[in-house]
């Protein structure tokens, strides 16, 4: 790994908001909307006892705004302030948080550690390759979650972990984008409050029952295909958002997240050379519930990994994205599996739809093989092609003096 990757000391945010582990939910959603900010480190005793997240407060929204925050604390990763950027984005990734406390030695809290840290940081990174970063098409994942301007809140909350991923594109009856909503907007509403005066009516309507026009932020910032990942990492870092839509025909077709980003880092910064191993390969699977069966996901590892075995023959991969994307359908079970594999020479591309997850996932491996091994192929013929075309030239490097003497010879004879 380059000696010159920044570490998570260099640029995480010191003494960052705190919250003690009996303190109300209701002061950290205060401190969380007044800091836009989705995680908040927990101290017990000035030591770091875990985190409260967004995301977990919205799982367990009916519970009481006085609840202590320690009934709602997650386990973070603990980042060393001499973490490189690779390591501090795969740590985020793998636990699907935003942001990371970073810790000293006796476990003390020295500040945190964010995605919008590294991405603000992302165009000046010493990524191996950078000269020929990738454009946004070829690292954003497809955009599945459409959402209607007219559609109620209350259908946001089943989808509240995708929503903490990224924001859903919001699309009006044509499908043109028109805003953009997270899961910061849906705050706006979870814990509105809604007691009236004494000599008010009942509310007889939830703060859920409101259109998602009248909570999403517009207009939506959008880049048009062709952008780089760089350009597109600094317009995130200027309007203050995780992610942008790639737009074709003022319609979304893709969603370029942080999440991407990162993973554009932890694939890059894999060792070149050297003997391909399945262990180097980092995997990134996205679009399965949290609750999705252990059985399945055990299958599905051990899929990629066989998969991965046969790749390696032909091309080093580095990161392979899996992105789910069920269809919005009750009449079949159907749905749409992307692929996408970042090796040393170069990023392939797969897909499958079809009801039977395993089967689609089995026929992705086989097509990123089969692509690797026809690149494979073609440059050993280019390889084969440039050594004839060679061939001419050291035949007219004949020396003219031995030459007149073989003429000679054969004259007496």
């Amino acid at each position: 790994m380059p000696a010159s990757w920044p570490t998570a000391g260099d640029l995480m945010t010191a003494k960052p908001v705190t919250l003690p582990h009996d303190a109300p939910i209701s002061r950290a959603l205060g401190l969380m909307r007044d800091g836009a900010i989705h995680e908040i480190p927990v101290l017990r005793e000035k030591r770091l006892a875990g985190m409260i997240t967004f995301e977990s407060i919205a799982r367990r929204v009916s519970r009481a705004l006085a609840t202590k925050v320690e009934h709602l604390l997650i386990v973070p990763p603990l980042i060393l302030p001499s973490a490189t950027v690779p390591e501090v984005s795969e740590q985020l990734l793998a636990t699907g948080l935003r942001g990371g406390p970073v810790v000293g030695r006796k476990g003390e809290l020295l500040g945190i550690i964010s995605r919008t840290d590294i991405v603000r940081a992302f165009p000046d990174l010493p990524i191996p390759g950078s000269a020929r970063l990738p454009v946004v098409e070829e690292v954003a994942g497809p955009a599945t979650h459409f959402v209607r301007e007219d559609e109620l809140c209350r259908h946001l909350v089943a989808q509240i972990r995708l929503l903490e991923e990224h924001p859903f594109p919001v699309v009006d009856r044509k499908g043109r984008l028109v805003g953009a909503v997270g899961v910061r907007d849906l705050g706006e509403v979870l814990w509105r409050p809604v007691k009236a005066g004494q000599r008010d009516p009942p509310a007889r309507r939830s703060a859920l029952d409101v259109e998602v026009r009248s909570i999403m932020h517009a207009p939506p910032v959008t880049v048009p295909t062709g952008t780089s990942v760089a350009e597109a990492a600094r317009l995130m870092s200027q309007e203050h958002v995780s992610s942008v839509f790639v737009v074709d025909d003022h319609r979304p077709t893709r969603v370029l997240a942080q999440a991407d980003l990162l993973g554009l880092i932890v694939g890059r910064s894999r060792p070149v050379g050297g003997r391909a191993r399945v262990e180097d390969v980092y995997v990134e699977i996205s679009g399965l519930r949290g609750s999705a069966d252990p059985a399945l996901l055990a299958e599905i590892d051990h899929l990629v990994a066989r998969g991965l075995r046969r790749i390696a023959r032909h091309v080093r991969p580095t990161l392979l994205s899996l992105h789910f994307a069920p269809h919005a359908t009750h009449r079949t079970n159907d749905l749409t599996v992307e692929a996408r594999l970042h090796t040393d020479d170069g990023i392939y591309y797969a897909s499958h739809t079809g009801w039977n997850l395993l089967a689609g996932v089995s026929g992705l491996l086989e097509e990123l093989t089969a692509q690797a091994r026809r690149q494979r192929e073609a440059t050993r013929r280019q390889g084969r092609r440039s050594r004839r075309s060679a061939a001419p030239d050291a035949e007219e490097t004949v020396d003219d003096e031995l030459e007149a003497k073989i003429r000679r010879l054969a004259d007496e004879e």
